[in-house]
């Protein structure tokens, strides 16, 4: 929908199952969405595609919904305008390169964007192919944090949390120079603010017109 609408990204959360397929998942455990339970870490591909859907926003309204490969995450976005955002939720370093051998063999490798919280996932990514977009996940911005950034190069953002920074963090990373992009923003109000102060990137839970 986030691509039918024009949306500049859409993200998603991957995680590796037992066999090192990336699915789409935010969670570790799959009990929270699915029949089953345990961890998606415990379970081949195959298996979690015949995971049956309980809950999640409007899941009742598709026939046979499955659990989400990478790949065909990524399928969505080829010949579009908007860019993939991969959030890497799985604490791996040896098998990043898959995640960059799938956006390349789709050519979206100036396109994608990799997002993590863990600044040597960012790190080893930059190393494997250094076109594609990094994007920083923190809490609240501090001069520290900036700097790690900046260090990897200059196609690396900060995603900080917006409930976690005021207006004199924000400054720091707009009088920086660093791309910003703040996680949840839900409302209008919230996202009125960050525009008066400089900001043009945020990322929503709702999706509207």
């Amino acid at each position: 929908k986030a691509v039918e609408l024009g949306y500049y990204t859409a993200e998603c959360d991957i995680r590796l199952t037992k066999d090192d397929k990336w699915v789409v998942l935010h969670n570790d455990t799959v009990d929270s969405l699915f029949c089953q339970k345990g961890r998606i870490e415990d379970f081949t591909y195959d298996e979690v595609r015949t995971f049956t859907y309980k809950h999640g926003p409007n899941f009742w309204k598709y026939d046979g919904l499955k659990i989400c490969s990478y790949e065909e995450y990524l399928d969505t976005f080829v010949g579009t305008n908007t860019r993939p955002q991969i959030e890497i939720k799985t604490e791996t370093y040896d098998k990043l390169y898959t995640v960059v051998d799938a956006v390349k063999a789709r050519g979206l490798e100036k396109s994608a964007i990799v997002i993590s919280f863990d600044l040597k996932q960012l790190k080893e990514i930059n190393k494997i192919d250094s076109n594609i977009e990094l994007w920083y996940l923190i809490d609240k911005i501090t001069p520290e944090n900036i700097a790690e950034a900046q260090a990897i190069g200059d196609n690396v953002w900060l995603s900080p949390c917006y409930d976690c920074n005021d207006e004199d963090s924000i400054k720091l990373a707009l009088d920086a120079g660093i791309g910003v992009s703040f996680w949840t923003v839900n409302t209008v109000e919230d996202a009125k603010k960050l525009y008066d102060l400089g900001v043009r990137y945020i990322e929503s839970d709702i999706i509207c017109k």
